[in-house]
């Protein structure tokens, strides 16, 4: 991998009004990258607000914290390995209570094989999915 592509980043945790809506909308598009819940925490356990951690395996890398709406809203991007999680990234959200933001497609902006989707979350905070590998030939 390319110095340019590696990531220091650890988690990153956004602040939601319905943990339970947002439960559900993280779980639907954050599946087609590979993702999944992987722990949750109580208010009672937090000292504070309800948490919820999605990632791989173990570890949470994006974390909900019930703590009502967030302003300003947060962009987060979510790198995956194909164009065909890219385009189930976003026709999963649009299915789970997202609105379309930016249709699969090459952002030549950004990059020559910059290839991403984006949604707006049900709390406006902007998703996208981005793959830099050519498209499947399966």
């Amino acid at each position: 991998m390319t110095a340019e592509l590696k990531m220091m980043l650890d988690h990153v945790s956004l602040s939601v009004a319905d943990m339970d809506r947002a439960k559900q909308f993280y779980t639907a598009i954050l599946a087609e990258l590979g993702m999944e819940l992987v722990g949750e925490v109580t208010a009672e356990q937090s000292g504070s607000v309800a948490h919820a951690g999605f990632g791989i395996g173990r570890k949470g890398q994006l974390w909900l914290a019930a703590d009502g709406p967030q302003t300003p809203h947060a962009h987060i991007c979510f790198r995956t390995d194909s164009r065909k999680a890219v385009r189930a990234f976003h026709a999963a959200g649009l299915a789970n209570g997202g609105s379309d933001n930016g249709a699969p497609g090459i952002r030549e902006i950004y990059h020559p094989e910059y290839y991403a989707a984006f949604v707006t979350d049900p709390e406006g905070h902007n998703i996208e999915a981005v793959c830099f590998e050519p498209e499947d030939e399966q």
